[in-house]
């Protein structure tokens, strides 16, 4: 092997190195707990789409992911504005009332780690704003990324989160490094200290770290077009019988759920993304046969390269005969929860499956009554739950339940409806099929 070669093969191993070292900046962000967590800063933007009272749900949110990341939020930064800078994303005056905040807090020996902004910012405005700030920033989508590493267990999500991670790193390879030198290029006598015998095209260590992970990510693909593949067998091989979906928002309780009806033992955390395979089980109610699978939860933003990336996880969902959307009930924007989950259902072309809600957390839900002397409009927070009731079955044909799995209330009448809508698709698509149980006593079901 000639000296040349040798040489960048070294180099490309240590580029390779260098990028698993800025992959883990994504792939933990609290790896040292030992000093408690990271110190966070969230920044918002108040805009003419985008009011106060949302950006401040956003914000709520945000400060939910970086604490199931391992950040303790400490300060909020927000401004009004029509959009987002295309160089800093903030004005200038607010870049420089967070870099004095900073230097306040640094001032008083309690730093700050990181700044989290609720949006993705390109690699120029990363680049631009740690320039100002002097310390680590990330953005929605990293920070996604961040926690989606964290809870991934098994090889297949393993695989898929770092697929996503280097889909988020290609373009903004040049923000990560800075060893961007041209390694023994040109020829002739000026080819600089060090040239000789590395006279000839070179690469820029940018082109070169651009070659592995694309190297990298197609490995990664293939590997997922393997799984897809043996995926796509399994689900092959279950049966006649119909596949039921738990979809929703992330945190709403489907995997409570899922342990409520199938009596297994799915992990669930009151956290975001507690759950990233798929779990599939088969559930009996009465005398027929049904499988349920819960899914990787949405949520506001979801990353493109997150949905590409978990492809064989949502096939799940668009290969099922009904979906059973769980949606936090007590939470208090709920309804854009659910106009989030319809959004990223109608994007995976499952808008036309059959679809029922099931309003979660009843147990949790709070309102205010409202004074009868009070002339004011009614908000919000004075709406009873069975106004709610009301006015959701109402709208839905009766296609909706609202119950606590937490609690166990409702759940007999959840039984029943999944019954009802399981056995009107069975019949459907499987009208020859005499594959039902023979009816048993009570308290052998479920």
């Amino acid at each position: 092997m000639g000296h040349r070669e040798s040489y960048n093969m070294q180099r490309s191993s240590t580029s390779a190195t260098r990028m698993q070292e800025g992959l883990g900046g994504y792939s933990r962000l609290a790896a040292d707990q030992q000093n408690g967590p990271e110190r966070a800063i969230l920044v918002g933007l108040i805009t003419p789409q985008q009011n106060e009272f949302r950006t401040t749900e956003y914000l709520d949110e945000l400060e939910f992911l970086a604490l199931t990341a391992g950040a303790e939020t400490v300060k909020r930064f927000t401004q009004k504005m029509n959009g987002p800078s295309s160089v800093t994303y903030l004005g200038t005056g607010k870049l420089k009332e967070i870099r004095e905040y900073i230097e306040q807090e640094e001032e008083a020996e309690r730093n700050i780690d990181i700044v989290i902004f609720d949006d993705e910012l390109s690699a120029k405005q990363l680049r631009n704003i740690e320039a100002e700030l002097k310390v680590k920033v990330l953005d929605r989508t990293s920070l996604i990324l961040d926690i989606f590493a964290m809870r991934a267990q098994t090889a297949n999500a393993k695989t898929q989160v770092e697929l996503a991670q280097y889909r988020y790193m290609l373009p903004r390879l040049q923000r990560m490094w800075t060893h961007l030198e041209r390694q023994g290029g040109g020829s002739g006598g000026g080819g600089g200290k060090g040239s000789v015998g590395l006279r000839g095209p070179g690469e820029t260590q940018l082109e070169m770290d651009r070659r592995i992970i694309l190297n990298r990510m197609s490995l990664l693909k293939q590997r997922l077009a393997d799984i897809d593949k043996q995926k796509t067998t399994q689900r092959s091989n279950r049966g006649r019988m119909i596949r039921v979906a738990l979809v929703g928002y992330t945190n709403v309780g489907k995997s409570t759920l899922m342990n409520l009806l199938s009596k297994s033992e799915v992990f669930a955390e009151n956290k975001l993304f507690a759950t990233l395979d798929t779990t599939v089980r088969k559930v009996i109610v009465e005398n027929l046969p049904f499988l349920l699978s819960d899914t990787v939860g949405f949520i506001r933003k979801l990353p493109t390269d997150l949905v590409d990336s978990f492809k064989s996880t949502l096939d799940e969902v668009r290969e099922a005969d009904l979906l059973v959307h769980v949606a936090d009930i007590s939470h208090p924007d709920f309804e854009n929860q659910i106009e989030v989950v319809d959004k990223t259902l109608n994007e995976l072309g499952c808008a036309d499956k059959p679809l029922i809600i099931i309003f979660n957390k009843i147990d949790a839900y709070t309102w205010v009554e409202k004074d009868k002397d009070d002339p004011t409009p009614a908000t919000k927070e004075n709406v009873s739950l069975d106004d709610l009731r009301k006015t959701w079955m109402a709208r839905l044909n009766d296609n909706c339940i609202f119950i606590s799995a937490a609690e166990r209330t409702n759940i007999d009448e959840l039984k029943r409806m999944l019954y009802n809508k399981v056995r009107e698709l069975h019949v459907q698509k499987y009208p020859y099929n005499d594959f039902l149980y023979p009816v048993v006593e009570e308290e052998e079901c479920l």
